[in-house]
């Protein structure tokens, strides 16, 4: 039975990675818990240390460089990366085992779900998951899933401060099927909380449409951390969708 090593990326997630690891327990098989902190200076490291089972790896921060160190340091055949604010169904380890023995996947993921109450939650829900079936393109927040000698032979993720998921995602699709299961995990839905639930969809959807038009993921990234800050707003991300088009991006 071939060894899951689940790989959590975390920076200050103090209020989430406990439930996140004990969501953990039970799964069947062997299992390998690596959580990948980016330097926090709340208590997820002391959380984390503290949960037997789990190793804790340093890394700078930044997702996919977190999330490289902590593949580096795994052991397991599998590779699946989990986000601190992620809740893994219970028998997920079988279901991840039993799809990658299926001829032709090279990866996979969750179906996704968001942990609060309101038709605008289940709306954004069904959005996601008609990109992934008619995409098959799931993110890092639906636990994606792959082979060890996958993510080694793509290069693992792209050291890149945005779209990561959506770059190994790409390489993993033309290495053969993504699949998304029928198991949800549900993640935090406090992005859409804290910037409501339009203007966050409406963000990422104007990101993408950006990096597809060929914006740097450096530049892109900088975008929204200032639009964020300032108080976002789709006209003002449409601008500079508009200035990256006439080469001023």
């Amino acid at each position: 039975m071939s060894k899951i090593t689940v790989i959590i990326p975390t920076l200050d997630e103090e209020e989430n990675v406990g439930a996140c690891l004990a969501a953990l327990n039970g799964q069947s098989g062997p299992l390998e818990v690596i959580v990948a902190d980016g330097g926090s200076s709340d208590r997820t490291v002391a959380i984390a240390a503290q949960t037997p089972g789990v190793r804790v790896v340093h890394a700078p921060r930044g997702r996919a460089t977190q999330m490289n160190a902590g593949a580096a340091a795994a052991t397991g055949e599998i590779l699946w990366f989990v986000h601190a604010d992620g809740r893994p169904p219970a028998g997920a380890a079988p279901a991840i085992r039993d799809a990658l023995a299926r001829d032709g996947v090279s990866g996979g993921a969750f179906r996704f779900a968001l942990a609060g109450h309101g038709w605008g939650y289940r709306v954004v829900e069904w959005g996601v998951r008609r990109r992934c079936c008619l995409f098959h393109l799931p993110y890092g927040d639906q636990g994606i899933f792959l082979r060890r000698e996958t993510f080694d032979a793509v290069g693992g993720y792209r050291d890149t401060p945005l779209f990561e998921d959506l770059y190994l995602v790409r390489a993993l699709r033309r290495r053969g099927h993504v699949i998304t299961l029928d198991e949800t995990m549900p993640t935090s839905p406090r992005r859409c909380a804290r910037d409501g639930i339009l203007r966050t969809v409406m963000r990422n959807q104007a990101l993408l449409l950006a990096e597809w038009l060929g914006g740097s993921p450096g530049r892109l990234a900088h975008w929204r951390q200032r639009d964020v800050g300032a108080g976002f707003t789709p006209a003002r991300l449409a601008r500079r969708i508009a200035g990256l088009l006439h080469g001023r991006g």
